[in-house]
């Protein structure tokens, strides 16, 4: 089974949380606060693997947790961090954001890395917190939480060579005339429901992989019939072979090259620039032979090279190898990355205050995250959150906006009542 499209959930793991312990030795009076910190969370990470050609794994595992850090110790001992959560994915995956849509990494290479979730840090113990008017702080941090998303994992083949036309063409019968491929034939359409793939020896010590693209239709490029399921493997190749089925008993040659080459200009304009050979399909048929004139001199007087050939019989299979590698040896081998969006660093807004009814949400990454790592539990960390949030300005704040005593504010997963 061929699955190029995935949406994962992805966690990283949480940091440990930091102790609270003070120093018991003999001889040692007072000997201080010693509670050390905690190991970060795991991250989670895409690598590619280049043995791997499809996304189905991702279909019988949604859901991605890295481990959480290990808690700190007494006597200033450190929690173990969580080792990173790997996730092997194929060259050509496209990883996107399920929420926003954007593009967030283009794994080609074998090896590339992606830090889809970063794990959170560690949280401080309590000897971090010793200061010359806090001589022996009794509370500690908890380990930060992991980030956690959805996204959308796209794969796109990376192929030299893509076969493209209507369905019932011809394509898979050239492919495996072509190479060691063994594609489903048969004769209606949309036989091919997935991409195939093969090696083509050319008999001078170089080969190029082909790629076998489910029949397009119009209105391909809006989703129609497989649409966007497969387009989008045709913008990794660097050549396009254009079967035309040149019997024209289903419709006239010319009229479905001009169709199928509207329907890839539409989904992309990148498309149209690629060099194509046309592979005229079906010269075994007398149809075929008294249709190939019309077609060669139109097509080749707007540039394209057409070369007549038969699936069927296997005529025309050496010289339609020879000018693809004879093409390829010209197209440098570059595949084109989809464009990333590059985060700059950017200064974090402090908190953001909105008013919903009676109830007063704050959000924002840094005071989300210092009510996350407080032990609420504790009068003594609740009390330094207070101090930290009037220092901040949030205290200024919510006064500017009305609130009052036993009003309510939500900070992420936490409800508060309000006191001055």
């Amino acid at each position: 089974m061929f699955i190029d499209r995935a949406k994962i959930y992805v966690k990283g793991g949480d940091g440990g949380n930091g102790v609270v312990a003070f120093r018991r030795e003999k001889y040692v009076p007072r000997g201080g606060p010693s509670g050390g910190d905690g190991g970060k969370g795991a991250d989670v990470v895409l690598v590619v693997d280049s043995s791997l050609s499809t996304l189905i794994d991702f279909k019988y595992k949604v859901h991605y947790k890295g481990k959480r850090g290990e808690h700190g110790q007494g006597s200033n001992r450190f929690g173990r961090s969580a080792e990173d959560l790997v996730i092997k994915v194929p060259p050509g995956t496209v990883v996107k954001d399920a929420e926003s849509g954007e593009i967030l990494a283009d794994l080609v290479e074998d090896g590339d890395r992606f830090v889809a979730a970063k794990g959170g840090r560690g949280g401080r113990g309590n000897a971090r917190f010793v200061s010359s008017v806090h001589r022996a702080p009794d509370f500690a941090e908890k380990g930060e939480p992991g980030e956690e998303r959805w996204i959308i994992l796209e794969l796109k083949l990376i192929a030299d060579v893509g076969l493209i036309g209507f369905p019932n063409a011809g394509k898979s019968t050239l492919l495996s005339r072509m190479t060691a491929a063994r594609p489903k034939i048969a004769d209606y359409p949309f036989t091919t429901l997935s991409p195939n793939l093969g090696v083509v020896e050319t008999g001078h010590g170089s080969s190029f992989v082909l790629a076998d693209i489910p029949g397009l239709i119009e209105g391909a490029h809006e989703g129609q019939g497989l649409g966007h399921e497969f387009l989008r493997h045709i913008e990794r190749t660097r050549l396009l072979v254009h079967v035309l089925d040149m019997s024209g008993l289903e419709r006239d040659p010319l009229e479905a090259f001009f169709a199928i080459n509207d329907e890839l200009v539409k989904y992309s304009d990148k498309l149209l620039d690629k060099p194509q050979i046309v592979a005229a399909n079906k010269m075994d048929l007398p149809e075929a032979r008294e249709n190939y004139p019309r077609v060669k001199e139109t097509l080749e007087s707007a540039g394209y090279d057409v070369i007549p050939v038969s699936g069927a019989t296997g005529e025309g299979m050496k010289e339609l190898k020879n000018r693809i590698s004879e093409a390829l040896s010209k197209i440098p081998k570059t595949i084109a990355i989809e464009q990333v969006k590059q985060y700059g660093i950017e200064e974090e807004e402090p908190f953001k205050i909105e008013k919903r009814g009676d109830i007063y949400y704050i959000s924002g990454k840094r005071v989300e995250r210092m009510v996350a790592m407080t032990d609420l539990d504790n009068d003594s960390a609740v009390k330094r959150l207070q101090l930290s949030f009037k220092r901040m300005g949030i205290d200024d704040a919510l006064k500017e906006q009305g609130i009052n005593p036993g009003d309510t504010v939500v900070i992420g997963d936490f409800e508060f009542y309000y006191v001055e």
